[in-house]
């Protein structure tokens, strides 16, 4: 008989709350029922995924945040440790080609899993370059196996375990940045673009974040890239699901204002109201930087002071436009699921974005046109698109002021899709909505309005990034894109797999069945 678990059983023995409903704490609540434990989720939105949800408005499902699945057996291994399938839950469809890059020359390149294909592109840019491509995709793969499936998959806790791991990571060079290893490999400024600007999505400048990252491109190649029909939101749901098939709960517009301090050991949280909960342990989902400076903010910390969250280095803030348009199905028939338009410079922008905080006049953008692959986000005819800025955060020096900046900007945008992929968009845009640092600053939480919490530079990875089990008070462990691994999906589903690692099991009488099918 499935146990029920309910917000009044909040003080049941081996009960866990997990603050934020976004992937990594969904994925850390499956992770914790399969253990046993009876686990609160508690979130502030009023829809599952946090920052992998979705908006619908004028009948367009908006899908916010992550638009792709790159390593779909991490959720396959996450679904079958709570004795389920995901494939019953969740259709994944392959994307062919994965996206298609764009330069202001008019030349292109698109990404796809085939070798020879791939090869081909590589070839039609840059003959001479192929050969370096080849070695950089070894390259690529003897990153994956230590970065991804060895340090991605453990915690990294103890000093001791980067200790062991130093020599590995000097002899991968780890220290040379993604674009310096590319070009290290290719000469041709376009490949060059292709093999490096992946840290992106995951909030890293690619000329500083370390070459552990070029693993993305191995993964790419192995796996594939996937759309969820239905949007991540789809997973989102089928996760909530999952922890309530379990006998857990999922608590949507209630707000945690604190973590609760007992006898020295996190025993609970109190809500926006005053409610308290109490838990045999807390897992934290919300970013690493308002777990520490906010929800912890009357405990003494001595590792993730305010003062050492201020000086580490954020990961950039998103500008993202998603509009609907009507009557445009069979328009633009040569832009398909996924465009990268690249602006007339790379590392100066880049330079702007996270190193001078200054918005710049021109712009590279990432559109998503998820209505050609899934009818279900826009009605009859119609397309759904979501179109992504990198811009600073707003911790820089004379930080831009969205509030004034907003419009200008998105009509700089209009006229870049206009002129270089979507002529005559202006006469068929229907629904509007704007994300910027500041939505991602208020909805989300996120110090800064960053995208993706603390930049991963070398010195803020593994060991040196928020710890899956906190340095700062015992029974408190975290999820997400703010400790080990780190951020993208791939990241923080890996993070719910370090947590099961570290968090203790309860006593066996307490164990809970794994959720029915």
């Amino acid at each position: 008989m499935k146990r029920e678990a309910h917000m009044s059983d909040s003080d049941a023995p081996h009960h866990a709350i997990v603050i934020g409903a976004g992937l990594g704490g969904l994925a850390a609540a499956m992770r914790l029922g399969a253990k046993g434990y009876c686990v609160s989720v508690v979130d502030r939105l009023d829809r599952p995924g946090g920052r992998g949800s979705s908006i619908t408005q004028g009948g367009h499902r908006f899908d916010l945040g992550p638009t792709i699945v790159t390593v779909p057996q991490g959720l396959r291994e996450l679904w079958a440790a709570c004795g389920r399938d995901f494939d019953r839950d969740v259709t994944l469809k392959p994307m062919t080609p994965f996206y298609e890059i764009r330069w202001p020359d008019g030349s292109s390149f698109a990404a796809v899993q085939d070798d020879d294909a791939m090869e081909a592109e590589v070839a039609r840019l840059s003959p001479d370059d192929l050969a370096g491509y080849r070695k950089f995709l070894k390259d690529a793969k003897a990153r994956y196996w230590f970065g991804y499936e060895d340090l991605g998959r453990r915690p990294m806790h103890q000093l001791w375990d980067l200790i062991k791991a130093l020599p590995r990571f000097v002899w991968l060079r780890a220290d040379r940045s993604v674009y310096a290893h590319a070009a290290a490999r290719v000469r041709d400024p376009r490949l060059r673009f292709a093999l490096s600007f992946h840290p992106l999505f995951i909030g890293g400048d690619p000329f500083n974040v370390t070459s552990m990252y070029i693993l993305v491109s191995h993964l790419e190649k192995s796996f594939g890239v996937h759309y969820a029909m239905g949007g991540v939101q789809a997973i989102a749901d089928a996760m909530a699901n999952v922890v309530r098939a379990q006998g857990g709960t999922v608590a949507l517009n209630t707000e945690i204002d604190e973590i609760i301090i007992q006898d020295g050991r996190a025993a609970g949280v109190r809500l926006r109201g005053g409610r308290v909960m109490h838990a045999d342990i807390v897992v934290s989902n919300a970013d690493a930087g308002h777990t520490y400076t906010r929800l912890l903010r009357n405990q003494p910390r001595k590792r993730w002071t305010d003062a050492k969250l201020k000086r580490s280095r954020w990961s950039m803030g998103l500008f993202v436009w998603y509009f609907g348009t009507r009557g445009t199905r069979n328009m633009w028939r040569d832009v398909g699921h996924h465009t990268i338009l690249v602006g007339p410079r790379y590392r100066d922008h880049i330079k702007d974005i996270f190193i001078r905080g200054h918005l710049s006049d021109d712009m590279s953008l990432y559109v998503h046109r998820p209505s050609v692959t899934d009818p279900s986000v826009a009605p009859a005819g119609d397309d759904t698109f979501y179109v992504l800025s990198p811009v600073p955060h707003l911790g820089h020096d004379n930080s831009v002021d969205w509030t004034t900046r907003q419009d200008p900007y998105r009509r700089k945008m209009l006229a870049m899709l206009e002129q270089r992929l979507l002529p005559g968009l202006s006469d068929h845009i229907t629904e509007s909505l704007v994300f910027t640092p500041e939505t991602f600053r208020d909805r989300y939480l996120s110090p800064l309005g960053a995208g993706f919490s603390i930049e991963p530079r070398i010195l803020q990875s593994a060991w040196f990034r928020p710890h899956n089990i906190s340095e700062e008070v015992p029974g408190l462990y975290l999820a997400g894109a703010g400790t080990h691994p780190g951020a993208g999906l791939p990241g923080v589903i890996s993070s719910a797999e370090v947590l099961a690692q570290v968090v203790p099991d309860p006593a066996p009488s307490m164990a809970l069945p794994v959720a029915a099918e």
